[in-house]
C-alpha cells in the first residue's frame, strides 16, 4: 500500500517536472515589440522639451514682428513733409523786398544817404542865391512826403502779407499735427519757424521805412531852421540905403 502510493507520488512529481517549462515556454518566446510600457518620467521630459521648443519658435515670431515694426518706424521717421510753405513764404519777402527798393528819392543805401545829406541836408551855404534856397527847400520837402509815403506802401505791403500767412499758418499748423514720423514733424517745425522770420522781416521792414520817414522828417525841420536863421541874417543885414536920383516929371 505504501509502495503504490509512493510511485503514485513520484509519477506525479515527474509529470510536474516535465509540464512546467511547456507552460513557461510561450511567455518566454513571445517578441519584445508586443510590450508596451510607459514611463511617466520620460514623457514628462519630453513635454517639456516640446513647450521649450514652442517657446523659443514664439520668441523668434515676436522678434521678427518687433524688427518689422522697427523698420516701419524708421521709413516713417524718415519721410518727407509732403508741404512746403517756402515758395509763398519767398514771394512775401520779394513782395516787401521790392516796395523796400522803391524808396524814392533817397533809397535803403549807406552811400546815397550820406550823399543826399552832404548836399541837401548840411549847414546852408552863405553864398547860395535865394532861389537856390527855395529850391534846396522843396527838394527837401519832397524827400519828406515821399519817405512818409514809402512808409505807407510798405505797411500797406506787410497788412497785405497778413492772409497769406493766416494760410500757410494753418496749412503748417495742420502738418504738424497729422505728421507720421519724426522728420515731418521737425520739418513742419522749420517751416513754421520760417513763418516767423517771414513775419520778423515784414516787421523790420516796416520799422526801417517808419524810421526813414521819421528821419527825413527831423533832418527837414532842421535843415529849415538853418535856412531860416540865413534868410532872417541876409533880412537884417544893412544895405547900401536911399539914394537920391533924378526923377522925370509930366514927361519933362
Amino acid at each position: 500500500m505504501n509502495t503504490h502510493r509512493f510511485r503514485s507520488r513520484a509519477l506525479a512529481l515527474a509529470a510536474a517536472m516535465f509540464t512546467a517549462p511547456l507552460a513557461v515556454l510561450p511567455a518566454a518566446v513571445r517578441p519584445a515589440y508586443a510590450l508596451i510600457v510607459f514611463d511617466p518620467s520620460n514623457y514628462a521630459q519630453n513635454v517639456l522639451t516640446a513647450a521649450r521648443s514652442l517657446q523659443q519658435v514664439t520668441n523668434q515670431i515676436t522678434s521678427l514682428q518687433n524688427e518689422a515694426q522697427m523698420l516701419i518706424n524708421q521709413a516713417r521717421n524718415l519721410a518727407s513733409l509732403p508741404f512746403s510753405s517756402l515758395q509763398q513764404l519767398q514771394q512775401s519777402v520779394q513782395r516787401t523786398q521790392q516796395l523796400l527798393g522803391q524808396a524814392q528819392n533817397i533809397a535803403f543805401d549807406v552811400q546815397q544817404v550820406d550823399r543826399i545829406f552832404q548836399q541837401q541836408y548840411r549847414s546852408i551855404s552863405l553864398s547860395a542865391s535865394d532861389q537856390q534856397l527855395v529850391t534846396d527847400a522843396r527838394s527837401r520837402w519832397q524827400n519828406t512826403v515821399g519817405g512818409l509815403q514809402d512808409a505807407m506802401r510798405v505797411q500797406a505791403g506787410v497788412v497785405g502779407n497778413i492772409d497769406t500767412n493766416r494760410t500757410q499758418m494753418s496749412a503748417l499748423v495742420g502738418a504738424s499735427q497729422s505728421a507720421t514720423g519724426a522728420l515731418q514733424a521737425t520739418q513742419a517745425g522749420n517751416q513754421l519757424l520760417a513763418l516767423q522770420a517771414q513775419q520778423l522781416a515784414d516787421l523790420t521792414a516796416v520799422v526801417a521805412a517808419n524810421g526813414r520817414a521819421q528821419a527825413m522828417t527831423e533832418a527837414e525841420r532842421a535843415a529849415a531852421a538853418e535856412q531860416g536863421r540865413e534868410q532872417r541874417r541876409r533880412f537884417l543885414n544893412p544895405g547900401s540905403g536911399y539914394q537920391a536920383g533924378n526923377a522925370a516929371m509930366f514927361n519933362q
